[in-house]
């Protein structure tokens, strides 16, 4: 069994990567870190681990864990998943993983002369409706796919929240606009050649909280808007010439909307719809990263991939500050 260390005790922690490591059929929590240990004991024995530390260093250096996952503000992710993967850990990082796709170059350099596994964590890519898309869209089940178009939206104006503070890299892209990037990308297999940008930042926070974007693929373009300042919202569509699909709750499939993949024929006279409703995509996620940590065969979101992703994202504001296309 792959015993998981949870490094800090942060909301998605607690509510979503907790329970999944308990429902996993490889894996067991075994500690929680936190730099106020009174907060790390109270997680772990309502959770059920048996260790608690009061120092993120003091878990890494500890026996009792084979891995970690990092849920810490998006500006300490890279920091620390060096520092897990020199002390030998196996790291699945919250995403996003950087700000900068250079940066992620010292992540992969860790997991080299390590020899561990790390891992960003876009649960989306275990989920098996996003598995279903890219069957029907690779299969021709749409024909020429022509055009992607994505939504993703929230509200939300705390000051106190880390989304709203630049220097702990809140903003709009790095939390939510990565989504449809990364979606598109795995389901097609192709990468976006440039980019196309408006974003537009609070006056008060300094962050971005909306992003319209045109990415160009070649074959196909990709449109989507994210921000943090809007309605709830979640779409994703796949628009070919021989029909098109609906992704209903893409990103937070049983939050947003039940798990429901819609397939339209070209005339809109027929439609297959796909249900999922005993997927749990973040069971599914830590289950293939202990798998993969074990050596067994395992798909599993790859740092090479991270790299592409943020390519991608980086392009978006270098195209809004530049107001035209930017190269990716």
């Amino acid at each position: 069994m792959f015993r998981w260390g949870i490094l800090s005790t942060a909301k998605i922690a607690r509510e979503q990567l907790i329970p999944a490591i308990q429902d996993a059929e490889n894996g067991v929590l075994s500690a929680i870190a936190s730099r106020d240990e009174a907060k790390a004991r109270a997680l772990a024995e309502c959770a059920g681990a048996p260790h608690a530390f009061g120092s993120y260093e003091a878990m890494l250096a500890s026996d009792t864990i084979d891995g970690v996952y990092i849920p810490l503000p998006t500006s300490q992710h890279v920091k620390w998943a060096v520092k897990a993967a020199d002390a030998g850990k196996h790291v699945l990082v919250e995403k996003p993983l950087a700000l900068n796709a250079e940066d992620i170059s010292q992540v992969i350099a860790a997991r080299d002369r390590n020899n561990v596994v790390v891992s960003e964590a876009f649960m989306v890519t275990y989920h098996p409706q996003w598995l279903k898309v890219r069957e029907l869209v690779q299969g021709g089940a749409i024909g020429r796919l022509r055009h992607v178009q994505g939504a993703f939206s929230y509200f939300n104006v705390d000051p106190a929240n880390m989304r709203n503070q630049p220097e702990l890299g809140g903003g709009a892209l790095p939390d939510i606009g990565v989504y449809p990037t990364v979606t598109t990308r795995f389901v097609t297999g192709a990468e976006p050649a440039r980019i196309q940008a408006r974003v537009d930042r609070d006056p008060k926070f300094g962050t971005d909280v909306y992003a319209s974007v045109k990415a160009d693929f070649g074959a196909f373009e990709l449109t989507f808007y994210c921000s943090t300042q809007m309605a709830l919202r979640q779409h994703m569509v796949f628009h070919g010439d021989k029909g098109f699909i609906e992704v209903v709750a893409p990103f937070n499939a049983g939050s947003y909307d039940h798990h429901r993949v819609e397939l339209h024929d070209a005339g809109h006279a027929s439609t297959q719809q796909f249900r999922f409703p005993a997927a749990k995509q973040y069971r599914l996620q830590v289950e293939a990263f202990a798998r993969r940590a074990a050596g067994e065969e395992a798909d599993y979101f790859t740092l090479e991939d991270s790299v592409l992703n943020q390519k991608a994202i980086d392009a978006i504001y270098r195209a809004a500050g530049s107001g035209g296309w930017q190269q990716v």
